[in-house]
């Protein structure tokens, strides 16, 4: 067997690893590569493999730097079945569709200024149409049923506690004669989240390919989280400023909007306007309705048993029109604005930053992770000035994280995943998704538990397994 790592090695970004077992190129996951906007172009557009080689491809989840460029892989050639859960192919139906929607609409806005100053036009990465061959390819799959996807080769999806339809992958595999257990993680969820439910660890395994985003970190408890909110929601309001929250449309965005319902219904925030300008969160939101397979206890007992909407309540409001969002430029006094995405690298978002990120009155609330590069990370970090759609702009708002909201498991939730899995049967542990800072802290804490060969490959790296 051989392992190479393309994608999210040394960074949280672009999940790609290439699996080569028994002649048959396997691939797990094709997401985006998020950064500098022409360094993350030319590595998304040139794939590190020819897509035409490749059988298989397993998708852990709908996030975008893990499904995001799976138009440009079959594009480019590939052919072959992706298999993902029913949840996730709904999922990737609304996201790469948008995807590609914000990437045409995104060049030609850039492009109107390059024609004007005699520039070289940009092009989309990929396009809707391509989109729509891509889904073609898609096979959904249900939880923890096994599924033969090349012979001596069955893989079998565990609910990952991450987002919805989000999936653990263990692979069993004969090669040689000899069994072998390989699992993937995809993103781990936490235990005792809202929502969804906690993570189905993966078990007795001969090699890991691990998620670390979180690896030398802690995360508070929810009640913590939810005082937090309250407080901070309190205080905009009694100063009258804007809140605009950059959120992931998937997950994040449902996760926010469950725990403000939640805090409405106890009376500990007071009635303001709140806004979900994404479409795609919008449709997101729909497709978790669908869904209701995947919520948790504490879900169906606060709200689904009450006949409650999880994901909707009174001062809400969903936008889909551009006008409408236009108009909250206009609004005057306290409101939350809610709007994708989350690394501030594309969306609805930007407009609401750019007319926003000035006034010394409101807050920019982050509310989970963002890559090196993206413009969320460089505001996280304290840039005085950012370039915001071809724009400079001072930050004069107020800036405030709250990762609290991650839906990555912490430290210990990453080692409670090796549990069921001995040091003596699982001889190769691979952490990916995780920068250094993350990462090398939590192969040590690895290291102590008895495991050996924990590694933190870059990309390109390439290990033969026997």
């Amino acid at each position: 067997m051989k392992i190479q790592f393309y994608g999210a090695a040394q960074e949280v970004t672009g999940s790609q690893h290439l699996l080569s077992i028994n002649g048959k190129k396997i691939l797990l996951d094709c997401g985006l590569y998020q950064g500098k906007r022409k360094e993350a172009f030319e590595i998304n557009k040139n794939l590190p493999f020819n897509p035409a080689e490749i059988d298989i491809m397993l998708l852990s989840h709908a996030h975008i730097d893990h499904s995001g460029n799976i138009p440009n892989l079959v594009k480019s050639g590939f052919r072959g079945k992706i298999y993902a859960t029913s949840a996730t192919v709904d999922l990737c139906q609304i996201m790469l569709r948008d995807s590609a929607y914000l990437q045409e609409r995104d060049v030609k806005f850039v492009n109107k200024k390059r024609l004007k100053q005699n520039k070289n036009l940009f092009e989309p990465l990929y396009s809707s149409e391509d989109v729509e061959e891509a889904m073609s390819n898609f096979i959904g799959v249900q939880y923890d049923k096994a599924v033969e996807i090349a012979p001596n080769i069955i893989a079998t999806f565990r609910d990952a506690g991450h987002i919805l339809g989000s999936a653990g992958i263990s692979i069993e595999l004969k090669e040689n004669g000899k069994l072998t257990r390989l699992g993937f993680t995809g993103d781990i969820g936490r235990t005792e989240m809202p929502v969804l439910r906690d993570p189905n660890i993966l078990t007795d395994l001969d090699i890991l390919i691990m998620e670390s985003t979180y690896g030398n970190k802690l995360h508070p408890v929810i009640p913590e989280v939810e005082e937090e909110v309250a407080l901070t929601i309190n205080e905009m309001v009694e100063s009258g400023g804007k809140i605009i929250v950059p959120a992931f449309a998937v997950g994040r965005t449902q996760m926010l909007v469950y725990v403000l319902h939640k805090l409405f219904n106890e009376n500990r925030i007071p009635l303001f306007p709140i806004y979900v300008d994404s479409p795609l969160a919008v449709n997101a939101t729909e497709v978790h309705r669908l869904h209701p397979e995947c919520f948790d206890r504490e879900t169906y007992r606060v709200f689904i048993d009450n006949h409650e909407d999880p994901f909707g309540f009174n001062r809400l409001t969903y936008i889909r029109n551009a006008e409408e969002s236009k108009a909250l430029n206009d609004k005057k006094g306290p409101c939350m604005i809610i709007s994708a995405s989350g690394m501030a690298e594309g969306g609805r978002v930007l407009h609401h930053l750019k007319n926003n990120i000035e006034n010394k009155n409101n807050l920019i609330l982050f509310v989970g992770y963002a890559a090196k590069e993206t413009l969320a990370r460089k505001i996280k970090d304290g840039a005085a000035e950012v370039n915001i759609l071809g724009d400079s702009h001072k930050i004069n708002a107020k800036i405030k994280t709250m990762d609290y909201f991650s839906a990555h498991a912490d430290q210990k939730g990453l080692l409670d995943y090796l549990k069921f899995s001995s040091p003596q049967k699982l001889k190769n542990i691979f952490l990916v998704h995780g920068e250094e800072e993350q990462s090398l802290p939590l192969r040590e804490k690895i290291l102590s538990k008895g495991y050996e060969n924990v590694y933190y490959p870059k990309r390109g790296d390439a290990f033969e397994i026997s």
